[in-house]
């Protein structure tokens, strides 16, 4: 079954972000407090443990969620094979993945903190179909694109 492991927010863009015991979605916007939100396709960004996890060479040893500025952690679901279009029920909010991926811009904070940065292959961007809660230790359920 797929969960949060994290829900991460910062106030500045490209820099890691900060773990929470919860974050509040906003409808068409992201994160409450987070310098990504706003309304565009790319509200809310996601990254499974599972990608950090084969990243190889990259100095992560020791570091905390959110170090490659995702807004959500997640363990058991690799998110950058679903579809775009597919949507996520992630505790009492939906969010619609975009983007896959995304070009990584040059003098990135992260880049610097770890060597290189996984986003740009396996993060997975998403706008917020509808608002709520969300805490980690959450389950995701995925929705394919068909369904709805």
């Amino acid at each position: 079954m797929a969960r949060i492991l994290a829900v991460n927010i910062s106030e500045k863009k490209g820099t890691p972000k900060k773990s929470i015991p919860q974050g509040r979605l906003i409808e068409d916007y992201g994160f409450e407090g987070d310098a990504h939100a706003g309304k565009w396709r790319r509200q809310v960004s996601l990254l499974a443990k599972e990608s950090i996890d084969k990243a190889q060479g990259m100095r992560t040893d020791g570091l905390c969620h959110g170090v490659f500025a995702e807004n959500l952690t997640t363990e058991g679901i690799e998110l950058h094979t679903l579809p775009v279009g597919t949507r996520l029920q992630v505790g009492d909010a939906i969010l619609e993945i975009t983007q896959i991926g995304k070009e990584c811009h040059e003098g990135c904070a992260i880049r610097e903190l770890v060597g290189q940065c996984i986003m740009p292959r396996e993060g997975v961007f998403a706008r917020v179909v509808k608002g709520g809660t969300v805490r980690a230790g959450d389950t995701v359920t995925v929705q394919f694109p068909s369904v709805f």
